[in-house]
Parts: structure tokens; C-alpha cells; sequence
């Protein structure tokens, strides 16, 4: 049989093996407790529904290696995922996994990177200051095996072109990405021909895991992680509670009890508002956060670790750094803005997400403004630390001092002529208040409350005196403001169009403290037993990024297994 033949009847059995988990899972959960979470105080009371050696939380690009792992060092393992697919936020992405130390590609490539040289970069004291030395150090020390790892479960990193890079200086600077195959477009629905070689990850290992009898309960999410005592002993099991499509809460529950671990990679805490904001108070309710309509990262393995004492580790990475700013200015007209965030109507989730959006090829056919209608940037500047930083200032409405509120992108008619873009479903996103349309600028500002974030009327005198003032610039061939060069159109054909620009958050960077096996540390400094943690929802190593994950969920995985 050719590789291409086996590649889809190896997606056809996959999809047909989730549909049966998914069954099994919706019945699994009609049979669950419905009298809510057990309570941490009355442990020994606690009714187990379920009952295996290795509990994961998440099946993403941490979760799944974890499973694997601890399933190949003999452990019994369910993967519990709040999604009703698994791959996590990693289906979407583009797949670059930056796992060096001297593997096969690395080699071919002509490179002399070592394991030394990734703790070297990882540990600088400028770049990476608030590291934690032993965690780098066992990171560093497992990538090679990782990427072994990686290929044994069915990540092909050759077949149909490999995407390495070479290095400048070998050993000295990053380490070269590599980009598995994507996923067969005929054969997955979730992540769709978008160069989302991610899904060459996920896919794969979803594949692996289920043939090596990792049993997977999806549409669950956790509600609590039980312990012996409330701060003290051993870490029992979860409660996990049924979710429908849209993640709403069904209350029905299940308690697993874990004979040896539970593991927690539950994609960091982006998505919750109020945990990002202890690190950033300016992070507030308009940002919205890559993935939430797919896999939320919403802190719930940080938040139920520290209800039984878990500390949080290396936060001035996540202060340092950002609770994952947005590459570039992304797309707009839709909710989730992210670069590469565009999901389809074919998608089985385009139903969350809602619209495809617009990318733009030339920012000189738009402007910028925030809620009071103000411009506060160089729409063609690409540098997003910057961007980001003054999207965040605030514009001077004292009942919001946090928070530089939505940003909205200002065209005309001439500007969607040369752009081609598409002003109707499924492009934009109308319903959602993501895009709007007017006659007249006027008419234009009126409409923006019908977003939710707009807290306040965007007045429409500002909006045309500052397309006003914009225009003057064309005819002058110089921007007084913000130093854009000759901006070359006015904005001046009607209808007019406001579509959502708001900067999108992506990674978390700061986690749950652990020691260099992943297990979790409380606040005293004591490791909690039968904890473990990798990930985004793990601190310590300030990476964007696939490696990180894989290689610590391999290892959280690892020792979970081998855990007493």
C-alpha cells in the first residue's frame, strides 16, 4: 500500500475512533454523579466513578506526550480534554518545533548544537533572567529524545518536504524549527489547509496514544484536583464535569481517582481574565485570547493545583515578557484576530468562531482608532512590542484607567475594492458586533456599541475630524502625527467600515512552580505527591512555542508513570 493510501485509511480510522470515544464518553457521562464536585475536605468520602494509574488533563500538544509516555512505562492513563476534539490549541498552529541538542535533522543540516548550547541560550542572563536553572537543564537534556520520541509515534518530519532551517552560527543561535507534514485536508475538519502543520503533530500522537490504549473522555473539563488533606498527603484524583459544544457546564460529574498521578497540561490561562490580570492589570476583558473558541486556556489545572497549595514559579517571565502579545496586528473583522486563526465554515468549530476575517496586504489602506475615535499609532509599523504596548494605553475615560479598550480598523469602499476583500458572511463577523458599515462616519460610530467591549459611544465628530485630518496628510504626502509615510489614499468613498483590530493575546509564559521531573512544588517548598504539571500551564522556562510543551509533557508523563 503507498504512504499516501495508508496516510488516509490511517485518518479514516481516526475519525472513526474519536466518534466512538465520543459516544462512549456521552454515555459514560449519563451514568455520572450529578450531585456536583466532591468536596476536598471530605476525601475519604469521596465516590470513584473511574479508576487508573495516570490521570492527564488536556490533550494537546502537552497532554498527548504526557499520555503516551506514561502509557509506554506500562501505566494505565485516561486523557481528559474540555474540547470535543482533541489537539488542543496546537491543531491550529504552524507546527515549528524548535527541539534541537544534536537530533537527526540537525545533524543533516550541517549543525553543532548541543544540549549544552540549548541551556546556554535558555538560562541567558539578559534574554532569560528569571529562568529556573534545573528545569532548563532537564529540557535541554531530553530534546533529543523527544524528537526520537516524536518519530517513534508517527511524526514525519520528512515525507513531502521538511521546513529546516539551517542556523547562522551552529551551536550559537536559536535552534533551527522544524515543521512536520500537515495533516491530510480531506480527512480532518477541526484545522483545514491553512499551513497549520500542527495538526502533523497532534494527529499523529492522537493516533499512537489511542493504538497504545490511552482512553480519552472529551467534552469534560476539571473542576477540582482532590488531595488527601486539603494541604497536605498525596493527590487522590479529579472531579471533571461534562461541557456541551459551547463549553457550558451540563453538572454532571465524574470522579477518577488516580493510583499514581494526575498530570495537569491544561494550556496555561490566557483565556481567564481575572488570573492573567495578577500579572497585568492593563490585560483587561477586551483582548481576547488565540484559541478561546477552540481550547480556552483557562487556568483551571493553575487555579485547582493552588485550592491544595501549589505555588506559582518565574512570574517575571510572564511580567518580562507579556501574557503572549500578538505576532503582528492579525487579521480583522472577527473576534479571535490571531495571524493564523482563520477557521472556515467547513471547520467543525467555525460555529464558535463565527467568521473567517480579513488579512491585509497593505496597512496603508486603513487607519487605526480606539474607542474615542482617536488614531495612536503608525498603522504600517510592524513592530508589535510597540503596537502592542500603545494599544494598551488608556484614553482617558476615568471610569476605565486599565486598558486601552478596542481598536477598531477605519476604510472605505476604495479600500475594500483594492484590498478584494469579502463585507459578508462568512468573512466578517456582523452579528457578533465585530464589523459594521455606515454611510457616513457618523452613522459609522454610532453603530459600535453593539460591540460588547465598546463601554462607551464612539463620538462621531472625532471619527471625521480624525479622517479629516488623515486625508490632509495624503494631500500633503506627510504624516504629521505618527510619521507614516506618504500615506497615498484618502479615505473618502462611502460606505464607510469599522472592522475589530483589538491586539489578541496568545501564550502564557509564567505557570505552576515544579522541580526539574515536572512534579509539582507547593508554597512551602514541598513537593506535592502525585502531582505533576507541564506546559503552558508550567512556569520556569519562558518559550514559545510547541518544544516546551512536547518535551515537558513527555517528561511530566515520564515520571507520572514512574511515580509511587
Amino acid at each position: 500500500m503507498s504512504d499516501q493510501a495508508q496516510g488516509s485509511k490511517a485518518a479514516q480510522d481516526a475519525i472513526l475512533s474519536r466518534r466512538r470515544f465520543l459516544s462512549a464518553g456521552a454515555v459514560t457521562a449519563a451514568g455520572a454523579v450529578a450531585s456536583g464536585p466532591a468536596q476536598a475536605t471530605e476525601s475519604k468520602a469521596i465516590v470513584w466513578d473511574r479508576e487508573v494509574d495516570v490521570i492527564v488533563i488536556g490533550a494537546g500538544a502537552s497532554g498527548l506526550p504526557a499520555a503516551i509516555a506514561a502509557r509506554d512505562e506500562g501505566a494505565s492513563v485516561i486523557c481528559v480534554d474540555h474540547h470535543f476534539e482533541t489537539g488542543g490549541i496546537a491543531v491550529m498552529s504552524g507546527g515549528d518545533i524548535r527541539i534541537g541538542g544534536g537530533n537527526r535533522l540537525q545533524k543533516a543540516a550541517g549543525s553543532k548544537e548541543t544540549a549544552d548550547d540549548i541551556f546556554k541560550r535558555w538560562t541567558d542572563p539578559l534574554k532569560h533572567r528569571f529562568a529556573d536553572a534545573d528545569l532548563v537543564r532537564r529540557f535541554a537534556d531530553e530534546n533529543v529524545a523527544t524528537f526520537d520520541f516524536l518519530e517513534a509515534n508517527g511524526v514525519n518530519f520528512d515525507r513531502h518536504g521538511t521546513n529546516v532551517a539551517k542556523e547562522g552560527k551552529p551551536g550559537i543561535t536559536s535552534t533551527p524549527g522544524m515543521r512536520p507534514h500537515e495533516w491530510p485536508v480531506r480527512t480532518d475538519n477541526l484545522a483545514i489547509d491553512q499551513g497549520r502543520n500542527g495538526s502533523g503533530i497532534v494527529r499523529p500522537l492522537e493516533l499512537s496514544a489511542r493504538d497504545k490504549g490511552v482512553e480519552f473522555l472529551l467534552s469534560f473539563t476539571l473542576r477540582q484536583v482532590h488531595r488527601e488533606q486539603p494541604f497536605a498527603g498525596r493527590v487522590l484524583g479529579v472531579t471533571i464535569e461534562q461541557v456541551d459544544r459551547w463549553f457550558q457546564p451540563q453538572h454532571r460529574f465524574l470522579n477518577l481517582r488516580a493510583r499514581k498521578a494526575v498530570v495537569l497540561c491544561n494550556g496555561g490561562h490566557g483565556h481567564n481574565i481575572h488570573f492573567r490580570r495578577m500579572f497585568d492589570p492593563r490585560l483587561t476583558e477586551e483582548y481576547q485570547h488565540h484559541g478561546q473558541a477552540t481550547a480556552p486556556a483557562n487556568a483551571a489545572g493553575e487555579i485547582s493545583a493552588m485550592q491544595i497549595g501549589a505555588a506559582l514559579w518565574s512570574v517575571g517571565n510572564e511580567t518580562d515578557f507579556g501574557t503572549g502579545q500578538a505576532i503582528d496586528k492579525g487579521r480583522l473583522a472577527v473576534r479571535d484576530n490571531y495571524v493564523r486563526g482563520k477557521i472556515g465554515p467547513e471547520s467543525s468549530v467555525f460555529f464558535r468562531h463565527r467568521a473567517l476575517g480579513l488579512d491585509v496586504s497593505d496597512w496603508q489602506d486603513l487607519i487605526l482608532v480606539k474607542e474615542n475615535g482617536l488614531r495612536f499609532w503608525d498603522e504600517t509599523d510592524e513592530s508589535h512590542d510597540g503596537y502592542f504596548a500603545h494599544a494598551l494605553q488608556p484614553t482617558g475615560d476615568p471610569k476605565k484607567l486599565n486598558g486601552g479598550g478596542p481598536v477598531w480598523a477605519i476604510f472605505d469602499s476604495a479600500a475594500v475594492e483594492r484590498e478584494k476583500w469579502q463585507t459578508t458572511y462568512p468573512h466578517v463577523d456582523r452579528g457578533g458586533g465585530y464589523f459594521f458599515s455606515g454611510a457616513t462616519l457618523e452613522e459609522l460610530a454610532a453603530q459600535l456599541t453593539r460591540n460588547i467591549y465598546q463601554w462607551r459611544p464612539m463620538p462621531g465628530d472625532a471619527l471625521r475630524k480624525t479622517v479629516e485630518r488623515f486625508n490632509s496628510f495624503v494631500v500633503s504626502g506627510k504624516d504629521l502625527d505618527f510619521k507614516r509615510p506618504s500615506p497615498p489614499h484618502k479615505i473618502e468613498k462611502p460606505p464607510f467600515f469599522a472592522a475589530w483590530a483589538t491586539p489578541c493575546l496568545h501564550d502564557s509564559y509564567t505557570g505552576l512552580r515544579t522541580n526539574k521531573n515536572c512534579q509539582v512544588v507547593d508554597m512551602q517548598g514541598q513537593l506535592i505527591p502525585g502531582l505533576f504539571c507541564a506546559g503552558e500551564s508550567q512556569g520556569g522556562i519562558k518559550s514559545h512555542g510547541l518544544g516546551r510543551c512536547i518535551v515537558t509533557g513527555r517528561v511530566a508523563g515520564m515520571e507520572a508513570a514512574r511515580s509511587s
